[in-house]
This record gives structure tokens, C-alpha cells and sequence, in this order.
């Protein structure tokens, strides 16, 4: 625990200034983040006597081991830059919100040719038009199944068009007019565009000069005695007014607004959104966030503007924000979300008429919210706590492993060997920390050997972090193998550059195949983990428990290589699959959990999702390896023009066939390149076409995939099951 006066700062350093302050701890994490209308003024309140602190500040401020701040000029810039450092950092300390489900948006593509109706989730597009978000997929598809009898705007995928329009036969949508079927040119693509536009302004709340419209021609033809179509349009009338009753009217004068409500206890708060556009509910969402620092409703409200807007701009941000209390000062941030939107954004607590009871209708949602968040979390936070309590008592640890990481390895009868890291926090998953490694130290089938290179690679990138950092105290006291100068003696023969980044990833973060390539033994260890900003760093932070898939052997091996690295105050278990069984290190014997334990339950959680991790990466590098093409291997021939070449020609089989002069005939590739491209493909041997085992079909490559292997393909498409022993089990003692 730090005294806040170690680093609290001189009098005068602090400016009296708006600006936003960082706390970090002692491993240059960033902690909490804040901001200011005068930070002279506001970090003075941080280093006064502790016991006038609310509990979670003392916690905060005995944490942390320093802190800094930047000045900005205005408290809107104030206010951006905070939003933006939460979203960098992710401080323990911040209030974050934790959105309980991703919200499916009806969606309008109108970046395409002919814009796609469809239900969509996660991170918004450019150029696409959505509405909502809406509590359920399927209250979409009722309201588009509606629409589509007046605006019969395509639905269906890429590849569904594609086909459509090679075979010149619509969808059944198409048949029963429900689609106005554009992909065999039944509608040219700017009535498309404007059949689009108008289903677009429907569901944006312009409905009542649409419906008028509609009853005007449906009066017309019923005069003219085209009774037929005067009945169509009846039936259409009746559609989009069963449409709209789906969302009733709550605010009369047609408002767009966004309704923000708050319900929270000490510990915790619920966040309930309204989104009301042209006076109807036209979607509802809602978070809730452990109060982890003390905090007012007005500050609630303000982090969940940021968090609501905070990626948004133009219309998603409403005219009108109701809250029920106001942030402050409540000028910074309606000045904020009037630039977001590019015009004015009334920011107000309502206070009577039908806004403030919609506002209670809200509120009652938020308390609903809450009870049931600590309903579920209450029995969720004590199984995981008797879980971890559990494998403590178990494995004669000192106390419960708060951090645990789970290795395996996975391959496929010895090719494509891999490894997979996941790490559980506090009994919850953290996947921004996983990590996958390849096993580049030697070749063949040995999962003992390919334990310990994972192990030692990891953990010598936390030595050289505890070296970098100072926490070794002379660099020549480290073990052999973990100097930050270089990488001598991993003590896994052939290990290739354990510290490159390239070789160890998150699930996003993969390299190319080449820079693993590159790497050789003499390569210096790469230890710039992080910059000084405090982003979280990759291998960092050790594990208090180190759980390996499989049993002695696996076990022997990871605590053979942390022995090497001189690492003794790190636990070390494996879970043997066949039995369930825990083995630890110099035991003959092993720990037998009961089958209802919740400790052991936890372990095979962690287990598993560390197979599955390990599976998937090792299925994406067999997939990648099958779609190789005598293509990937021409100088210069980019992914672009592969695919042009493709497209041109139709397939790999019709392209090796093709002459120089017919080569060039496809756009940006000239005679240097056609050359290279035909000699490319004449040293290649043509591929064993693949067969459908179930059928006994020849699978042909006409349909335009860039190669395969002459491996036999099963019904399912996948060249090997899931079920096979070796990609099951790459670990089994």
C-alpha cells in the first residue's frame, strides 16, 4: 500500500487550470483517469488525510504510485480527452459500463449498388443507414416482414444476389413480391435506390404524408373501377398501420429524444436508454457499472453520455437529451454533444407532461434492471468466490489465484503445432489477454516439448519486464536465459526469437506468417511491451496459477522451465482430460476434486476455453495453408489483382491454360507480370482435385477458388473432423 504522500505534488506544480489528471501504480499502469474545471482544485482533494476519503478513493489513491496531468484550453476539450483515455486505458478505478448484450440495429446498406435490408450488430458502418437498437431480432423481421409488402427493398445476402443473377430466377421473395427483385433487372437501380429511400423515411417517423399518399391513389383507382389495384393498396394501408402499432405513440408533438434514467444502490448502478424518434420507442438498451469510485448521479449520467455518443455524430445524436440529473457543470457537456451533432442538443431534466412520465417509465426500468443484475451477480461473485477458495485449499496455495492462466497445445498429426494462452481474471475470462504462440523450436509431434518452449517464451518476457522496469535490482542476478540483451539458452533446442511480437499475439493482433519466419535465435528480445502511457502490456503480470491442458508430463514440463527461469512463487497444475484429474509438480499422485466441486468446474471452464482457443488457431492456419495458390508465390502480385485475375478468367484451371497476350487482358497487369504470372503457374503441378467422400463427386475448381491440396473433403466441407483424437487431444498424458 503507497503513502499518498510519496508523490503527491509540490506546492504551485499543479496549475489552477481546466485539464485531465492520470493516477498510475507502480507498474506504470494508468489507474483512473479524470478531469477538471481546476486541477489545482481538484487533485488537492485526492491527497488530504485518508480518513476523510470515501472507502473506493482511499483504495484508489493507496494503489496508485504517481500522478500526471495535461492541461487543455477549454473544459469541452477537457471532457473528449477524458472520454478518449477511458476508452485507451481502461482504468480498474473508472466507472465503465458494461453493455449487458449486443443490440441488433435494422440496418439500410445504402453504401451498395442496391441497398440491403438486414439486422446488424456490433460496430456501426459508414454509408449504412440503421434504426434502432431494438431488444430482439425478431421484433425486426416482424416489422421488415410488414414493410416489405409497400417496400419491397431487397433482402438477401451477396452471395444470394450473385446467384440469382447468374441463373436469372429470383428468390422466393421475388415470386411473391415481397422483393422487387433488382438482381434480374425488374427495377433499375435508381427506383431500387428511391424504393430504399422511402422505406428509410417510414421507419425514421415520416409516416402520416406516406399513408396519405397511399389512401389518395388507393381512392383514385377505386373511382377508376381498377378495383384490384385499389385493393392491393388497401392491404398495403393495413400493413404499414399494423407496423406502426408495434411502437406506440409516447410523445405527441412527433419528438426525437433520447431518455437517460439512472437506478443505483452503493455499489452499483443501472443505466436505462428510450430512444424516441418522431414521437414513437424506437429502441431500449441498457448497462450497469460497479460504482468503483464515489461519484454523484450527475457524474453517472455524464459517463453515459459519453459512452452513448461518444463514436457518434450527425443524426444519431437526438435534438433533445432528457436525463434525470443534470452533469456538472452540465455547459461543457451540451456544448460537447451540440459538436457531435453539428447543431443544437437541448440537454435538460424534464419536469412535467408527458416527458416526465415518460421519464418515470424509464426510471422503472432502470430499478427493474438493477434488481435483477445483483439477483443474477449475488450468486454469480459467491460461486466464484467458493470456486477460487476451492483450488486454494486443493493445491495448498497461500491464497486464492486471482490470475490464472491456462496453456494447450494443439496440431494436427504434427503439422501446424500451436499453442493457445487464456487468462481468468478473478474467475472471469479476460480475453484481451490472450495470446497464441507457434511452436517453431524443432518440428514433429511432441507435446511435452512444445509445453515447455510456451512457458519458458512467456515468462522470460515477464523476467525481461521485471528487469526493464527495475525490479531487479542487478541484471546479472537473472537466470540464465532471461536477459533483456538477448536471448541465450531458452532451454527449448531450436527455440526461435521467443520475445518477437510476431510469435505471440491476441486474437487480434496475429502477424504475418513471414515475420515468424524471419526470426532466428539471435534476434534481441523485443521487451517494448508498452510505451510509457501505460497501455496494458502484453506479459507483464504474472499469473499467481499456471494450469497446463494435460497431466505429469505436461505438469513436469511447465515446472521445469519456470525452475530454469528461476521462478519459484508461481503455482503450476494440469487437468488431465480422461478423469478430471489435477496433477501438481514432484507428485506421484493426483488431486481428485469431488464431481460437484465448483473449483473443479472452474478449472475445466478455464481448460476448455483454453482447447477451444488453441483449436481455432490451429484450424485457421490449416484453412490458410489449404488456400494457398501458385499465385501467393508471384513477386509483386498483390491480393487485389489475384482476385482480378480470378474474376477474369473464372478459375485457377482456365488461368494456367490462358496465353501471355490473354493475361494482359485483365486490368493492371502488364507483359512483365503475365509473364511471371504464366511461368508462376507453369512450375506449379496442378493440384488432386478434392472428392466429396459422401457422394463420390469430384469437386472441381471452376468455381473460382484460388487452389487446393488433393485432400479428401468431407460432406461438411471441413477437411478434418473436429472429433479427430489428435486435434482433440494434442496433450493427453
Amino acid at each position: 500500500m503507497a503513502d499518498p504522500s510519496s508523490y503527491r505534488p509540490r506546492p504551485g506544480e499543479i496549475p489552477d487550470s481546466p485539464g485531465v489528471y492520470r493516477f498510475r501504480d507502480e507498474h506504470r499502469r494508468v489507474i483512473y483517469v479524470g478531469k477538471a474545471k481546476s486541477l489545482r482544485q481538484r487533485l488537492a482533494n485526492y491527497f488530504q488525510d485518508l480518513a476523510h476519503l470515501h472507502p473506493r478513493t482511499r483504495s484508489m489513491v493507496t494503489t496508485a504510485a504517481s500522478v500526471e496531468w495535461t492541461v487543455v484550453s477549454t473544459e469541452v476539450e477537457a471532457l473528449q480527452l477524458e472520454y478518449s483515455w477511458i476508452k485507451e486505458y481502461d482504468p480498474r478505478f473508472n466507472v465503465k459500463y458494461r453493455d449487458d448484450k449486443s443490440y441488433p440495429y435494422l440496418a439500410v446498406t445504402m453504401n451498395e449498388e442496391f441497398p440491403r435490408v438486414q439486422v446488424m450488430r456490433g460496430h456501426k458502418k459508414k454509408g449504412v443507414r440503421y434504426f434502432g437498437p431494438y431488444g430482439h431480432a425478431w421484433a425486426i423481421r416482424d416489422t421488415v416482414d410488414l414493410l416489405l409488402r409497400v417496400f419491397p427493398v431487397r433482402t438477401c445476402s451477396a452471395g444470394v444476389f450473385r446467384n440469382a443473377a447468374r441463373t436469372g430466377r429470383p428468390c422466393l421473395l421475388g415470386y411473391i413480391d415481397k422483393c422487387s427483385a433488382p438482381c434480374v433487372d425488374r427495377i433499375t437501380p435508381e427506383d431500387h435506390r428511391a424504393l430504399a429511400e422511402e422505406f428509410c423515411d417510414f421507419m425514421a417517423g415520416r409516416t402520416g404524408a406516406y399513408l396519405r399518399r397511399l389512401e389518395k391513389r388507393m381512392t383514385e383507382a377505386a373511382e377508376e373501377m381498377e378495383y384490384e389495384r385499389a385493393a392491393r393498396l388497401r392491404d398495403d394501408i393495413g400493413a404499414l398501420r399494423k407496423a406502426m402499432e408495434k411502437s406506440a405513440v409516447v410523445l405527441a408533438d412527433a419528438t426525437d429524444a433520447d431518455l437517460i434514467a439512472v437506478a443505483e444502490d452503493e455499489l452499483e448502478a443501472a443505466v436505462q436508454i428510450f430512444h424516441v424518434r418522431g414521437g414513437r420507442v424506437r429502441g431500449q438498451r441498457g448497462w450497469v457499472t460497479d460504482k468503483v469510485e464515489e461519484i454523484t448521479t450527475g457524474a453517472l449520467v455524464e459517463h453515459a453520455l459519453q459512452q452513448l455518443y461518444g463514436e457518434e455524430s450527425g443524426d444519431a445524436v437526438p435534438k433533445e437529451v432528457l436525463v434525470p440529473a443534470l452533469p456538472e457543470p452540465a455547459e461543457p457537456v451540451q456544448e460537447w454533444l451540440t459538436g457531435r451533432r453539428g447543431s443544437v442538443v437541448s440537454l435538460r431534466v424534464p419536469q412535467r407532461g408527458d416527458k416526465k412520465a415518460l421519464m418515470e417509465t424509464v426510471q422503472r426500468n432502470a430499478q427493474q434492471a438493477l434488481v435483477l443484475h445483483k439477483t443474477k451477480r449475488a450468486s454469480d461473485l459467491t460461486t466464484r468466490s467458493r470456486a477460487l477458495e476451492e483450488i486454494a485449499d486443493a493445491l495448498g496455495l497461500d491464497s486464492a489465484p486471482l490470475r490464472i492462466e491456462c496453456y494447450d497445445i494443439s496440431h494436427l498429426q504434427g503439422d501446424d503445432v500451436v499453442a493457445s494462452m487464456v487468462v481468468f481474471e478473478d474467475g472471469l475470462a479476460r480475453k484481451s489477454e490472450y495470446r497464441r504462440f507457434q511452436i517453431k523450436g524443432f518440428s514433429g509431434q511432441d507435446d511435452v516439448r512444445s509445453m515447455h518452449e510456451v512457458i519458458t517464451r512467456r515468462f522470460r518476457r515477464y523476467l525481461a519486464e521485471k528487469e526493464r522496469t527495475g525490479e531487479w535490482v542487478d541484471g546479472d542476478d537473472l537466470p540464465e536465459g532471461a536477459s533483456g540483451s538477448g536471448v541465450p539458452g531458452s532451454g527449448a533446442p531450436g527455440d526461435t526469437a521467443a520475445g518477437t511480437p510476431a510469435e505471440e499475439s491476441g486474437p487480434g493482433g496475429d502477424r504475418t506468417e513471414d515475420s515468424r519466419a524471419d526470426a532466428s535465435a539471435d534476434t534481441p528480445l523485443d521487451i517494448s511491451l508498452t510505451d510509457e502511457d501505460g497501455r496494458p502490456r502484453r506479459f507483464a503480470y504474472p499469473p499467481q496459477l499456471v494450469v497446463v491442458d494435460g497431466g505429469r508430463p505436461q505438469v513436469a514440463a511447465a515446472r521445469r522451465a519456470l525452475d530454469e527461469l528461476g521462478i519459484d512463487d508461481i503455482a503450476v497444475c494440469g487437468l488431465a482430460k480422461r478423469l478430471e484429474e489435477v496433477w501438481l509438480p514432484h507428485e506421484d499422485d493426483p488431486v481428485v476434486l469431488p464431481r460437484t466441486s465448483e473449483g473443479l468446474y472452474l478449472l475445466q471452464r478455464v481448460r476448455d476455453e483454453a482447447h477451444r482457443f488453441a483449436i481455432t488457431y490451429q484450424r485457421g492456419k490449416r484453412a490458410k495453408r489449404f488456400r494457398s495458390s501458385p499465385l501467393d508465390d508471384v513477386p509483386g502480385l498483390g491480393e487485389t489483382r489475384k482476385q482480378a485475375l480470378i474474376k477474369h478468367f473464372g478459375s485457377l484451371k482456365r488461368l494456367r491454360s490462358a496465353t501471355i497476350d490473354q493475361i494482359r487482358e485483365v486490368p493492371g497487369i502488364g507483359r512483365k507480370t503475365a509473364e511471371t504470372v504464366a511461368a508462376a503457374l507453369a512450375r506449379a503441378t496442378p493440384a488432386t482435385p478434392a472428392v466429396n467422400t459422401a457422394t463420390g463427386e469430384i469437386m472441381e475448381d471452376d468455381d473460382g477458388v484460388l487452389g487446393t491440396t488433393g485432400t479428401t473433403t468431407e460432406a461438411s466441407g471441413e477437411s478434418v473432423s473436429a472429433g479427430t483424437p489428435d486435434e482433440r487431444r494434442g496433450q493427453e498424458p
